[in-house]
């Protein structure tokens, strides 16, 4: 990146063209300064992308890198020739807080929203060389913080900005420890992983490093009591020394910034590295309770010699001098970065490699420094003109191919990005495992990968781990797209056989042992049994769709596991196979537990047999609570049921469930009707209400077939039903017949009342059950009249002839007497009405006569009621009613609405306008199409009512005469 102080970003090269193997992982490109006055700077620091730097002058400068035209300049309040030189600054990773360190002892303090640096009275004369900021990275004040001088002395400060001129900017300043004859070059401070009252100080010299850990207090007492005091009095700190070197040498400590947004991997280690640059090379290792020792980070820390960091050799004079190659050191995420010699080398903390040698300072040039900004992980190197900024590109793109030649395949996996690379790491860890012997591990990381099938089978194989196969498969099956069918297809039949050779083996196992120690067996085998048989159903329940029926089903059965045949049949819903299996022993229980769990008629067709023969109630029990089912196709299943069991008709199951049909079905058809009929009509038992009680229950036009139902009836000698169902089929006489043939006299009588209007029927059918009541033995005249006066229809005429010759008159005298007065009373009725007849006949002839006198009065002004013109200007018509016409208009109006009678009408207008007519023919022509035109008034006859639909304004009237 390229900053422009100018005003604005300077756009760098595009790189994504290129692809990731050609680009360096780290390159050096210069920022564009442009300043009114030449630069000199004498120190710098960055945090969270802002930029500061100090000028000889005494001036700081305070850049926004994400808005660089805007630029604080910022003054020290005295002079350079008061206070000396800025020698160091220390920027927090919030930017927040700066301290400036001048050459003559004077230490400020400048809060990122203020524009003046305010003196640290309490820390004068204290030469700060490093500072560790509060972990919280708190922004309105610094709370605890450690810093570390050159005589060797560690104090705790806490500095709070204060407004009053009275109030000091440090709260308070002890003093913590001292470390004898030496500087402390670096110190850092961090909270231990989930303690929150726990601290790692991390403390550097030029020849010792030393790490302390321990308890602290939260927060320090009112009146500016220390929360490290006892960390570092009571603590005794691990130390890790070198020997001293001949001349000074650079000592910096430095920690690795912050994972970049977007590359912390899921899995990745969060734990901090450290690195301190010493005489003798740079010293690196992990920090935290995720280190491989807690509390140690020193243990595994590695050394990278200075022999890494080669020096050139320059010449002068004709003789060459050696210099010290390492001026400044920082530390990225993986990576040793360097200044040596004006170059920037990167070195690979990992394999000790180099990765970067760039050239950016001229000879005889030197540097302010190698720094990191830690919260956005951007790497600078500053010199008294320049600023470059050191721009990672994937750092960690080749860190999987470090830990795979360390064989450290987990953290190999964990940083592998491409397909290619997880790939490599798989098979170099599964070979690493299978070397080792542990094919069981091998298989499961051999199956994600790419390593050839045939190799890993074979290899599986001749060594005799068919668990190993068997996880390999598996794991192989999952990479396998769903559209791979026939290879799916494949490695599960080959996985059927696996397992069902594993549940023999251990079957096998089973049974040896208990024979050989006396009946008893290992739990073991028995739980790895159990253990191996889920995983076969969870492998059948997965990859069901994967198997093909036909080869597994030849598999399972080659093998005699009915079990697992079984249990494979129920997942894949063959239930066909499954009825069949426990119908075949007999288990009607589990068939009719399968059997509800179904919702394919075909199923319920192919099984109803032989279920409703052994288990019909609990078959009918779950048809009816199927809705998807024709009956007509049960049938069959119900007449074997009837004719094979022998139960009551309340008892019956058939019968059970064909009512349930009629009653619930929306249309039942006529052939479920005609069954049931069948079955109640065939059964054993002598009585027949039940066939009678449903003939009854159906409406008068039946469902079923009559004539079918009859001639069971009559075959099993059903009388009663058959004589409801003549009754229905309307033949009343038969029906009669029938009951009267079985001596059934009331039945016959019920019978005989059925025929309603149609009282001819009615009395013939009550003259055959008069004779049969009359002729019946031991039955009395008197009681055979009484039985008889039911029917309205019967007299006494009617019933003498069925009487015996013998019968003596004074038996049925009061009869005879009471039919002779009924019969007078009905003569004195007919002359009443013969009567009033002749009155009404002479009434209608005086109206006739009356009708030549009758008149109307038309006044003068009265008009026609059609077209209102007056009535007497033209031949009218005038009717009782006092309505008057023209008989032009009237004429026209009947016509309009004459229906049929139009044709006639016009008819005899044409006779009358022929002139060859005679007189007498004219006459009656007239008087025949005034008796039609003048027939009723066209405005209160048949006509008007005709008319009542015909709107009172039409389209040719004068709509603005109607309107309101």
């Amino acid at each position: 990146m390229a900053l422009d102080l100018s005003g604005g970003y300077v756009a760098p090269n595009n790189l994504t063209e290129l692809s990731e193997s050609s680009l360096p992982i780290f390159d050096v490109q210069p920022v564009q300064l442009h300043f009114a006055v030449a630069a000199n700077f004498v120190a710098a620091q960055v945090a969270n992308n802002v930029l500061v730097l100090a000028l000889a002058t005494g001036r700081i400068l305070r850049i926004d890198l994400d808005s660089p035209a805007d630029i604080d300049d910022i003054d020290l309040p005295k002079k350079s020739s008061e206070v000396g030189l800025i020698r160091r600054m220390f920027l927090d990773p919030s930017a927040s807080h700066l301290i400036i360190a001048t050459t003559l002892g004077e230490n400020y303090y400048l809060h990122s929203q203020s524009r003046q640096p305010k003196p640290l009275s309490r820390l004068k004369g204290v030469s700060i060389e490093s500072i560790a900021w509060n972990p919280s990275l708190p922004t309105a004040s610094t709370r605890e913080i450690i810093i570390g001088a050159t005589d060797g002395n560690v104090y705790e400060v806490y500095v709070e900005p204060a407004s009053e001129f009275y109030r000091r900017e440090e709260r308070y300043v002890h003093t913590l420890y001292r470390v004898p004859d030496e500087s402390v070059t670096g110190i850092w401070v961090d909270v231990l992983p989930k303690e929150l009252d726990q601290r790692q100080v991390l403390l550097s010299t030029p020849n010792r490093l030393l790490y302390f850990s321990g308890h602290v207090e939260r927060h320090g007492k009112e009146g500016g009591s220390s929360i490290y005091t006892e960390l570092f009095q009571r603590k005794s700190p691990l130390v890790h020394e070198v020997s001293r070197a001949a001349r000074p040498a650079p000592s910096v400590l430095a920690i690795t910034p912050d994972p970049p947004d977007g590359h912390h991997l899921e899995g990745q280690s969060s734990e901090r590295q450290f690195a301190w640059l010493s005489s003798q090379g740079v010293f690196h290792g992990h920090l935290g309770h995720e280190s491989t020792d807690v509390g140690h980070p020193f243990t595994n820390a590695r050394m990278l010699p200075r022999s890494l960091f080669p020096a050139t050799e320059a010449a002068r004079g004709g003789r060459k001098l050696i210099q010290d190659p390492i001026a400044a050191m920082t530390l990225s995420r993986w990576h040793v970065l360097a200044l040596v010699e004006g170059r920037v080398l990167a070195v690979n903390r990992l394999d000790g490699k180099i990765v970067c040698d760039t050239s950016v300072l001229q000879p005889g040039q030197t540097a302010l420094g190698l720094l990191s900004d830690r919260t956005k992980n951007t790497f600078w190197l500053f010199t008294p003109q320049e600023i470059y900024e050191i721009v990672a590109h994937n750092e960690d793109r080749d860190v999987w191919r470090i830990f795979l030649k360390q064989q450290k395949f987990d953290e190999a996996i964990r940083y592998a990005r491409k397909a290619a690379q997880r790939d490599a790491v798989a098979i170099a860890s599964g070979d690493h495992l299978a070397g080792k012997g542990n094919y069981f591990e091998a298989a499961a990381i051999w199956g994600e990968s790419s390593k050839g099938f045939e190799e890993v089978c074979l290899t599986l194989i001749d060594h005799g781990e068919p668990d190993a196969l068997r996880k390999y498969l598996l794991a192989q099956l999952s990479t396998y797209k769903k559209s791979s069918t026939m290879q799916r297809v494949m490695i599960t039949s080959w996985l059927i056989e696996i397992f069902m050779g594993k549940l023999n083996s251990l079957d096998d196992t089973i049974a040896t042992k208990a024979e050989l120690i006396g009946g008893k067996n290992t739990g073991e085998t028995k739980e790895q049994l159990m253990s191996i048989r889920a995983e076969f159903q969870d492998f059948i329940t997965k990859h069901k769709s994967d198997l093909d029926q036909k080869t597994v089903y030849d598999i399972i059965s080659s093998h005699g596991r009915e079990d697992e045949l079984l249990f494979f049949a129920t997942t894949v819903n063959d239930c066909n196979y499954v009825l069949s299996y426990w119908i075949q022993r007999e288990k009607w229980s589990d068939a009719l537990n399968v059997l509800q769990k179904q919702s394919n008629p075909d199923i319920f067709y192919k099984y109803s047999g032989v279920l409703m023969t052994h288990a019909a109630a609990g078959l009918v029990n779950i048809l009816m609570r199927q809705t998807n089912l024709d009956p007509e196709k049960l049938i069959p299943a119900l007449l074997d049921y009837n004719k094979t069991s022998h139960v009551p008709i309340g008892h019956n199951q058939a019968i059970r469930y064909l009512n349930f049909i009629i009653v619930n079905h929306p249309n039942p058809s006529a052939a479920v009707h005609n069954t049931l009929i069948s079955i109640h009509a065939s059964s054993p038992s002598a009585s027949e209400a039940a066939l009678l009680s449903y003939l009854e229950s159906q409406p008068s036009s039946p469902p079923y077939d009559a004539d079918f139902a009859l001639r069971l009836c009559i075959q099993y000698e059903r009388f009663q039903s058959c004589i409801h169902i003549y009754s229905t089929m309307g033949q009343y006489l038969q029906a009669v017949e029938l009951a009267l043939k079985h001596d059934d006299i009331e039945l016959a009588a019920l019978v005989a009342d059925r025929p309603e209007g149609n009282d001819k029927l009615r009395k013939k059918l009550w003259l055959l059950v008069a004779e049969k009541k009359i002729r019946q033995p031991g039955i009395g005249i008197k009681d055979a009249i009484e039985f008889l006066r039911r029917c309205e229809l019967l007299h006494i005429d009617d019933l003498i002839p069925f009487f015996p010759d013998f019968v003596v008159i004074d038996d049925f005298k009061d009869e005879i007497c009471t039919a002779l007065e009924e019969y007078s009373r009905h003569i004195d009725a007919l002359r009443q009405e013969m009567d009033n007849s002749a009155r009404t006949a002479s009434q209608i002839r005086a109206e006739i006569a009356a009708l030549d006198t009758r008149y109307a009065i038309v006044e003068p002004g009265e008009k026609c009621w059609i077209c209102s013109v007056p009535v007497l200007s033209r031949q009218f018509f005038v009717f009782p009613c006092q309505h008057a016409f023209h008989s032009d208009c009237l004429g026209k109006e009947v016509l309009e609405g004459a229906g049929g009678k139009k044709r006639y009408i016009r008819d005899l207008q044409a006779q009358l306008n022929k002139g060859d007519i005679s007189p007498s023919s004219r006459e009656k022509i007239v008087k025949e199409l005034d008796a039609l035109i003048a027939e009723a008034c066209v405005l209160c006859g048949d006509h008007g009512i005709k008319q009542i639909d015909k709107p009172f304004i039409t389209e040719s009237d004068n709509t603005d005469e109607w309107k309101l």
